[in-house]
């Protein structure tokens, strides 16, 4: 449960910076709608990608799992941020309750042990699909029904809770990072000595499977201001 509300915690201060700290209302700081339910089918689309379905194309290509495990935590930034939403508008719970509840899905309970095993490439396909239908209900529509086949969807892509925390913070820590660092106006560094941040990031991980996030981003800042010239 821990992770989890770490997770939380680290979405709400992504989009409280990101998009100002009425985001919940549905509007960005910049007047722009905010839809996460859109953001998730879209993201799903991206992630079918990771697979040679057409049957015009390319048919002979391998699963690419790593592009499916990236796009799997992408869809659980936007989960976070629906959860955190959802709980604004209606429940108001603190983040310890709210993960407790997120928790209680039948599905989480698999995550909870290692996993590095695939599905195959119909079936995540189709849980997937499970996803995006969730997002485009009109009426209906149930957080917890979507926990219930992201987290299924979770052990299907090989990943399990442990591997889908690091994941989660490497991304949303580095994406944080460089937009501290100059991002946005250009004048971030990405290749750090003939390595880009990214791989950078994860060998730290590597180093420290349970460096806390605050850490991570110390560790960041410690070799970026020892870049060699």
């Amino acid at each position: 449960m821990d992770k989890i509300v770490i997770m939380l915690e680290l979405q709400q201060q992504l989009n409280d910076s990101t998009n100002g700290k009425d985001w919940t209302s549905g509007v960005s700081k910049n007047s722009k709608e905010i839809n996460w339910k859109r953001c998730i089918y879209m993201e799903c689309a991206e992630m079918i990608d990771s697979f040679a379905w057409k049957h015009w194309k390319n048919i002979d290509a391998q699963p690419d799992w790593d592009n499916l495990k990236i796009e799997v935590v992408d869809v659980w930034h936007f989960i976070l941020s629906l959860a955190i939403e959802e709980n604004t508008k209606h429940g108001q719970l603190g983040f310890e309750d709210l993960a407790n509840e997120i928790c209680s899905v039948s599905s989480y309970a698999a995550t909870t042990k290692q996993n590095e095993s695939y599905s195959t490439q119909k079936e995540i396909i189709e849980q997937v699909e499970f996803l995006m239908l969730d997002a485009l209900k009109r009426e209906g529509f149930t957080l917890f029904a979507m926990m219930e086949h992201f987290f299924t969807l979770v052990k299907m892509s090989g990943l399990d809770i442990v591997s889908l925390y690091r994941l989660y913070v490497g991304k949303n820590i580095l994406n944080q990072f460089r937009q501290d660092h100059g991002y946005k106006d250009g004048t971030y560094i990405k290749v750090w000595n003939g390595q880009e941040d990214n791989v950078v990031m994860k060998h730290i991980w590597e180093v420290d499977g349970d460096i806390a996030p605050e850490l991570l981003y110390e560790k960041l800042q410690e070799k970026y201001e020892n870049l060699e010239a």
